[in-house]
């Protein structure tokens, strides 16, 4: 398999980054990301791994990333006039940049909230993303993405809530070659990533709530809803609100809002 060509990569994205760099291995690399941001690291400053020993997802999971597999990145941003809490909506638009590279790629993909990307028929887990904030004197924010692009083999296991993997090639991707798929990828979410910033972080004004809406096979339907103390709420997933939350219509005719960071996992009922 051929390695991720950092020269190509730097010529393909032409400057939309101020600075890029793809280690062979890392623990994880929000981590790396995580503590340049404190160290001043510039904003749209890009990290790849061949190889992440200690990837995580939401909640501290464990993320597989067998070495050379996939697309296993971060990206440090200091999103001026953006507020803190609107930084976790970030997680919309990367999600809404790995939808379209996966459609141009002729992949069958749909978002399943908050923070996956889910192939094929059998709706199998492909990507996953992690924002995290940083304390840091300005709104910063670390966006990390797993996207799997070359077959994944037998050992690596389903993902939390039992989601199978897969992968792009797996999936029928017209291309597997993991340097072109950055490109497309980190060209994707910096068009997006402009829009959401330009807004000050508004979904609704930066037009992207309705795509990730549209793009959602989350909602419409009954789903569970795992929360941290162990109790559990049942009902539609009827809408998002304007920052991206899952909105769920429970049997006694409430809406309730449930928030990303409070979620353990989202089922269908």
């Amino acid at each position: 398999m051929a390695e991720l060509d950092a020269a190509r990569l730097r010529d393909g994205l032409g400057g939309r980054y101020a600075r890029l760099d793809v280690v062979e291995t890392t623990g994880s690399t929000n981590a790396d990301l995580r503590k340049a941001l404190t160290e001043g690291a510039a904003d749209r400053t890009v990290l790849l791994a061949e190889h992440q020993t200690a990837g995580v997802g939401r909640r501290a999971r464990s993320w597989s990333s067998p070495k050379g597999a996939g697309l296993y990145l971060s990206i440090a941003l200091r999103p001026a006039g953006v507020p803190f809490s609107a930084l976790g909506s970030l997680s919309v638009v990367a999600g809404l940049a790995v939808h379209a590279l996966a459609t141009d790629l002729g992949v069958d993909v749909a978002l399943k909230w908050p923070n996956d990307v889910l192939a094929g028929p059998d709706r199998a887990k492909c990507a996953g993303i992690l924002a995290e904030a940083v304390g840091t004197d300005d709104a910063a924010v670390v966006l990390g993405i797993g996207l799997n692009v070359l077959p994944l083999g037998d050992d690596v296991p389903a993902g939390p809530g039992g989601l199978p993997a897969t992968s792009l090639a797996e999936q029928g991707a017209t291309t597997t070659d993991r340097t072109e798929i950055a490109v497309g990828l980190l060209t994707r979410f910096d068009d997006l990533e402009r829009r959401w910033r330009t807004a000050g972080g508004d979904l609704t004004e930066a037009g992207l709530l309705g795509d990730y809406r549209a793009r959602c096979a989350t909602l419409g339907q009954d789903v569970k809803v795992q929360l941290p103390d162990g109790s559990t709420l049942t009902g539609r997933a009827a809408d998002l609100d304007a920052s991206g939350q899952l909105q769920v219509d429970v049997a006694d005719g409430r809406r309730l809002t449930v928030f990303a960071g409070d979620v353990v996992h989202v089922r269908p009922a």
